[in-house]
């Protein structure tokens, strides 16, 4: 499954003290585009099972917000970390998964 690439293109604004992501070009929320690419995806199965869905629908959003955060944050691991809400070692486990550790 790909996620359209243009919808991955976030700001992050606040409402109501909450942080939501909305898409740049639509002004939709993430979690809109995430259902919509789903949707698109079951489609496109014709009735066939998908499998490994939960696994794979993670990787399509964990890789570009690793990616983006640790951009965000120059390859800082430890601030990456805090931002993201993991401990540093559940980090660098997960950029090691994705082949994302230098």
């Amino acid at each position: 499954m790909a996620i359209n690439s243009n919808l991955i293109e976030t700001t992050e604004t606040t409402q109501n003290s909450q942080s939501s992501f909305i898409v740049a070009h639509k002004n939709q929320p993430l979690h809109d585009s995430v259902r919509q690419a789903l949707e698109s995806y079951f489609a496109q199965l014709k009735g066939q099972a998908p499998t490994n869905l939960y696994e794979m629908v993670l990787a399509e959003v964990e890789v570009p917000l690793l990616e983006a955060v640790m951009e965000y944050t120059k390859g800082n691991q430890s601030r990456a970390a805090i931002l993201l809400g993991l401990s540093r070692g559940t980090l660098r486990k997960k950029l090691k998964i994705y082949g994302m550790l230098e």
